[in-house]
């Protein structure tokens, strides 16, 4: 979201003695602004002698956030909206897709959950393929060493030059192997800052992020190796990344259990 020294030409509130009072509480975006405690940022302006002209300002960044949102919608305006405006991706799964009304929907978060070897990870190796040979780009976080290239070349199939499409599809999958929560959140931040720059490992547009599998990231903070309350602070970072996430038009798929 945009930094606070970029709105002040609009918007005349946001002027450098009000970012200065956000910068005190390491606020120097519209993102930053959102994370924090609204009560506290209030309380603290009003111990200021310009205290109503930064109260004003945290209104006019409330304002701005208002306006970034969709309108409110209905049940069946929001069907209406997704059968207009929201591409669907297929998991390369008949099944699958039916199940999820035509398959993976940009801007969605799809979380698959079932017991060990249920097929959770052949559905996100099958999804990446199909994804892939549509010309997109997918990142896949590997929390399990389960990614296998192997099996994406069998779900790409047979073809007339099958070594060379299988190189090309293959490109677009970004694999990245993950083996705790702390150094996803670091990954997803620097993904953030990769594509905001326009700066991405392939030509073609990443369309979908795939996690596989969150449990294997949370599991070992639920049994005890870390202080108590620490995984709902993992949680808070890790939702804190799905509004980025729908930003750019993502897929968005992990597994659980």
């Amino acid at each position: 979201m945009a930094p606070l020294n970029s709105l002040s030409k609009e918007y005349p509130l946001i002027d450098s003695n009000f970012q200065t009072f956000c910068a005190s509480h390491a606020i120097y975006s519209v993102e930053d602004f959102l994370l924090h405690d609204l009560d506290a940022l209030f309380a603290s302006a009003a111990n200021h002698s310009n205290s109503e002209r930064l109260k004003q300002g945290i209104h006019q960044l409330l304002l701005i956030v208002d306006a970034l949102h969709p309108p409110v919608l209905n049940g069946l305006q929001l069907i209406e909206d997704a059968k207009r405006n929201k591409h669907v991706f297929s998991t390369g799964c008949e099944g699958i897709d039916a199940l999820l009304g035509g398959g993976l929907r940009v801007g969605q978060l799809t979380e698959l959950v079932g017991p060990s070897s249920s097929g959770k990870t052949q559905v996100c190796l099958m999804s990446s393929s199909t994804v892939a040979k549509n010309k997109c780009s997918v990142i896949y976080l590997d929390t399990g060493n389960s990614f296998s290239p192997q099996r994406i070349a069998y779900f790409v199939g047979q073809s007339s030059d099958y070594v060379s499409v299988n190189q090309n599809i293959l490109d677009r999958i970004i694999c990245y192997p993950v083996f705790d929560v702390y150094q996803m959140f670091d990954l997803l931040h620097q993904l953030k800052i990769n594509l905001r720059s326009q700066i991405v490992k392939s030509d073609h547009q990443v369309q979908v992020l795939i996690v596989d599998s969150i449990s294997s990231l949370i599991t070992p903070i639920l049994r005890g190796n870390g202080p108590q309350g620490i995984v709902h602070i993992c949680m808070q970072n890790f939702l804190v990344y799905l509004p980025f996430m729908i930003l750019f038009s993502f897929v968005y798929l992990h597994i659980f259990f």
